[in-house]
């Protein structure tokens, strides 16, 4: 059982990798929105492209909020948090069933 239990690990290192590099791409967004970069680099497209989808059905249902002239985003947050739990829980479950199986 060893085996399944290695393989569980594994999985819930890719899935914590995964999640940490998601990460990284959105904390990129952000500061690619504060700073106004160039929409046609193709760092920012890629950046953009990757995480729009995810951020578009948040938008949904958390549109962004009017300050005067300009509008406050929370979806970045909200997915923040959402990564967060999905990192502490999936692999926090992954690794105690790999623990359970192995019986340690």
């Amino acid at each position: 059982m060893f085996i399944f239990s290695n393989l569980i690990i594994a999985i819930s290192e890719i899935t914590k990798l995964v999640l940490t590099v998601y990460n990284i791409l959105l904390v990129i967004r952000v500061f690619a929105s504060w700073v106004s970069a160039n929409p046609y680099n193709p760092i920012v497209r890629i950046v953009y492209v990757l995480t729009e989808p995810v951020l578009k059905p948040i938008r949904r249902i958390i549109p962004p909020i009017p300050l005067g002239a300009v509008y406050i985003d929370l979806s970045p947050i909200v997915l923040f948090l959402i990564i967060h739990f999905l990192n502490n829980f999936i692999v926090g479950t992954l690794r105690d069933l790999a623990s359970h199986i192995r019986g340690v």
